[in-house]
């Protein structure tokens, strides 16, 4: 469903780490997580997951490498987007699941996070066209996303628990103009846009 939200979306910087701690909260999104969960070899993740993870977030905005952008709903921040080139991503690189489809340059879209004041709204839908332009914007050609499929026959019908849709929703996708380009189970997909 296209949004009725007007958000801004912006890259996490220096200037903007106390509104991603704001909405990431004391837990640092999910369990700790900190949106290190794609970006580090799984033993490390899991050593560091807590104040490690947020070290390491904290670090990559001092250093303007935009890790992800964060959605301002009337100034307050209420989303998050990790977008960036998929090799920067070393779990994603090492999955045996989500392999790459081709040796294709491509940005990887990986994680959404949303305060639950905004959640049911288009608000990922908004957050993959940002991401979709924030790529653009750095020479991207090829943008990838790596969705549940709740319209596949094995989730028809059913609700979304709390955190399955980190990696988004297949619709939200679609309607962005996302296609697809492989799965990766019954139930996710691998999705990309490309940019002309």
């Amino acid at each position: 469903m296209m949004s009725k939200l007007q958000i801004e979306l912006s890259p996490l910087t220096s200037d903007r780490w106390q509104d991603a701690v704001t909405l990431f909260g004391a837990h640092g999104g999910y369990a700790g997580c900190w949106c290190m969960f794609w970006r580090l070899e799984r033993a490390d993740f899991k050593k560091l997951r807590g104040e490690g993870t947020k070290d390491i977030l904290r670090q990559m905005a001092d250093q303007n490498l935009s890790p992800g952008l964060i959605a301002y709903l009337d100034g307050r921040p209420v989303g998050w987007c990790s977008v960036g080139p998929r090799e920067n991503y070393l779990a994603l690189e090492n999955s045996r699941i989500l392999k790459r489809v081709d040796d294709q340059p491509v940005w990887s879209i990986v994680c959404f996070f949303a305060d639950k004041s905004v959640r049911k709204q288009g608000l990922m839908y908004e957050m993959v066209r940002g991401a979709v332009e924030h790529a653009r914007q750095r020479g991207a050609k090829i943008v990838e996303g790596y969705p549940i499929d709740m319209q596949s026959s094995k989730l028809a019908g059913q609700k979304l628990n709390s955190y399955a849709g980190y990696m988004g929703i297949a619709s939200a996708f679609r309607e962005a103009g996302f296609v697809e380009a492989g799965h990766a189970s019954e139930t996710q997909l691998i999705m990309r846009y490309f940019i002309q």
